[in-house]
């Protein structure tokens, strides 16, 4: 629950309580959703192969970033109205991109959204650049506090130093013809 970035002007706090009803009992749920989909609808999405993050208060004030800008985003503002949040790195997979569709997000990259928790209910999980409530068509690889903490471990590498380096991922989700558990 504890802010991680600084915002001395409370510009997070600001935009986080336009999602509160100051009239009446506040529905977190809907809240959550409220703003999970006005990150999508006010801020535009952009590829960036920078490594890291923008902060918060930089997010705001340019109103584009990456799927890992708007989660940080999301994770501080759920976090200035008293909630724990924690931020989640995978994968978003997209049926309609493997017909040949229009893709919600780019096929295979990874991806980041936030895991928000709420009484009763446990993590759920918010993606405000698709506007998805709910963990549908998102694969976790790893869960942490913090984005820095969401980097590889280890890897290997061949090749010159000019050489090109990338990386190419391809989900597939295949139904389990057989039961996951026996008995």
């Amino acid at each position: 629950m504890k802010r991680q970035y600084p915002d001395q002007n409370h510009r997070v706090d600001l935009w986080a309580r336009r999602f509160i009803n100051t009239k009446e009992e506040t529905n977190a749920l809907d809240a959550l959703t409220a703003m999970t989909l006005a990150v999508k609808s006010e801020f535009s999405y952009t590829v960036r192969v920078m490594e890291g993050c923008q902060s918060p208060v930089e997010t705001l004030t340019r109103k584009t970033g990456s799927c890992r800008d708007f989660a940080l985003l999301m994770m501080e503002a759920v976090r200035a109205l008293g909630l724990a949040a924690r931020f989640v790195s995978g994968y978003l997979w997209t049926p309609s991109a493997e017909t040949g569709g229009q893709a919600d997000a780019l096929p295979g990259a990874t991806h980041a959204w936030v895991q928000v928790y709420l009484p009763g209910a446990g993590w759920v999980e918010f993606d405000p650049t698709s506007g998805l409530a709910g963990n549908r068509n998102l694969i976790r690889i790893a869960v942490v506090r913090d984005p820095s903490q969401a980097v590889p471990i280890s890897g290997k590498w061949t090749g010159a130093p000019a050489d090109f380096l990338r990386m190419e991922v391809d989900v597939r989700v295949r139904a389990h013809d057989r039961p996951l558990l026996n008995g």
